[in-house]
C-alpha cells in the first residue's frame, strides 16, 4: 500500500511540475489547477484505490459526471491523460523511485 500512495504523489506533482495544459470537458487548465481537481477526485475515492493504475483510471482519466476523456496538451502535442500518466508511472516504477515504501 506504501508503494501506491507514493506513487499516487509522484504522479500528482509530476502533472502539477509539467507545465502542460490540460483539457477537461472542452475548457483548458493549467497544470496546478489540474493537479487540485485530480487530487480532489482522488479524496473522494481513496478507499477504494488500491494500485496507481486504479488512481489513472478512475481519478485520472474521464470526468465522472461525462465521461468525456481528460488530455493534456504538451510541447504543442495533446494526448489522452491516461497514456501520458501511465508512462510517467512506468517511469517511476523503472527508476525503482517508490520501491521499499512497503
Amino acid at each position: 500500500w506504501a508503494d501506491t500512495v507514493c506513487e499516487v504523489d509522484r504522479l500528482l506533482g509530476f502533472i502539477e511540475s509539467s507545465q502542460c495544459t490540460f483539457v477537461r470537458n472542452g475548457d483548458r487548465y493549467d497544470a496546478a489547477k489540474a493537479r487540485a481537481h485530480i487530487q480532489r477526485k482522488y479524496g473522494h475515492i481513496k478507499g477504494r484505490i488500491q494500485t496507481a493504475e486504479q488512481f489513472i483510471k478512475y481519478a485520472a482519466t474521464e470526468s465522472s459526471i461525462t465521461h468525456t476523456p481528460y488530455k493534456v496538451i504538451c510541447s504543442g502535442r495533446e494526448e489522452p491523460s491516461a497514456g501520458w500518466l501511465k508512462r510517467e508511472l512506468a517511469r517511476i516504477r523503472a527508476e525503482s523511485v517508490c520501491e521499499g515504501n512497503r
